[in-house]
Formats: C-alpha cells, structure tokens, sequence
C-alpha cells in the first residue's frame, strides 16, 4: 500500500511523505504507482525548478520526503495543495492501494 501524508504548520502544507508500493499490478505495469509516482514528482520539480523555492528533498525506492521552509510554504501552497487533492481523488478510487492522511506540525 502506498501511503501519503501531508504536514501542515499555520494551515499550509510544509512538506509530505509518500512510501510504499500499491501492489496493485507487478512493477512496470502498476498504474496506481505510476499515477502517485508521477503526480508528485510533477508537483516537486514545479515547486524547485518552475518556482526555484528550496526543498529538502529525500528521494529513494518506494520513498519521497519533501519538506518547505515555513517562509516557502506560501509560495507553494497551490502546487502541494493540487497534489493532496489529486491524491485523495486516487485514494477514492483505490482505497485498498492508497491512503492520504494529514497532519499537523
């Protein structure tokens, strides 16, 4: 199962953390992890290199750590935002291969 959690501080998303695999075909042929995998790759290159705001970026199999400032929260909020949302609309519609939870930091 893959699993997605959002850290919010002042009601800002200020970094996420996605692991695991869906299991919901063999590698290659996984359209869930492709679908997670791509959305949020998408929305962190937007964040650094579209947006040019530092991140802390930890970025191994079946792992993605992506943390903000609190200053740079703001300027992201949209592009991270659009990535909870779109994540939740795939835990919906997966629920047994994705879960999305949030927190507060």
């Amino acid at each position: 199962m893959i699993k997605a959690e959002f850290r919010y501080s002042e009601s800002l998303i200020c970094g996420f953390t996605i692991t695991g695999h869906s299991g919901w075909d063999e590698q290659g042929k996984d359209i869930v992890c492709a679908a997670v995998s791509s959305a949020a790759i998408m929305a962190a290159n937007t964040v650094t290199e579209i947006q040019h705001i530092k991140a802390e970026i930890t970025d191994r199999d079946g792992f993605l750590k992506f943390d903000l400032s609190g200053a740079e929260a703001k300027s992201a909020e949209a592009v991270l935002e659009g990535l909870r949302l779109h994540l939740t609309a795939l835990s919906e519609e997966y629920p047994q291969f994705i879960n999305v939870k949030t927190s507060e930091v």
